[in-house]
């Protein structure tokens, strides 16, 4: 039963990346409560410098949110939907787009291009190795890999309650014991990063960040 429950999310959710694009930010604002585009943000102030990667940007609000920052930002995602949502949201408000579409485990992008990678809530490429030597390979020495990787919504209100069961049950929000911290401790080592796991509170949330640093001139070691 566990199985079918987790092949059903997984078509759930990528029907909802890709034909049902439309009612992405519907979901995504009703699971969250409101909250899902602040806890995107919260990447923000862990970027190194200004040229900036977002794998799957999806409807392009952290895109929106990395420019009017300051950032030099640019998009890779692979639904051919996003990519238009992305493109027109940019557009309205008065951003010239910079998204390429393709795959994280094969960057269409010169060796050292970025100072910092970001994706928010990624599925699970984030974690095939393919994806990890590639973001070595074109960031910059002293870039960082800033991924949030889940979140917990918090609050004791019935619709809070069901938020934070619903996203433990879909894999999408769930807290990081020491052992599991560990474990993503050590898988992002292997492609030499020195890793930092964070924990961020925003509104009433927990979100999860996962800051990796490439660094060439140094050993490699976990905080």
């Amino acid at each position: 039963m566990a199985k079918i429950f987790r092949a059903a999310l997984r078509f759930f959710f990528h029907h909802l990346y890709h034909g049902l694009s439309w009612a992405y930010d519907l979901v995504a604002w009703v699971v969250s409560l409101g909250r899902w585009r602040d806890w995107g943000r919260a990447t923000l102030p862990h970027m190194a410098r200004t040229r900036v990667l977002e794998l799957g940007f999806g409807p392009g609000h952290l895109q929106r949110a990395l420019t009017e920052a300051g950032f030099q930002a640019i998009g890779l995602d692979e639904s051919r939907q996003m990519c238009r949502r992305a493109a027109t949201l940019l557009r309205q408000n008065g951003f010239s787009p910079s998204l390429a579409r393709g795959y994280a485990q094969a960057m269409p992008f010169a060796d050292e291009s970025f100072e910092s990678l970001v994706a928010t809530f990624p599925s699970e490429y984030i974690f095939a190795p393919e994806t990890l030597s590639e973001a070595w390979r074109v960031l910059k020495d002293g870039g960082r890999l800033v991924v949030a990787i889940s979140a917990l919504p918090g609050g004791s209100s019935l619709p809070a309650r069901a938020a934070a069961w619903l996203f433990r049950v879909t894999g999408q929000g769930s807290d990081l014991t020491e052992e599991v911290e560990r474990q993503v401790k050590a898988f992002f080592a292997t492609s030499r990063f020195r890793v930092s796991v964070m924990r961020v509170e925003i509104r009433q949330s927990t979100v999860f960040l996962i800051v990796g640093e490439k660094s060439t001139s140094a050993e490699m070691l976990t905080d």
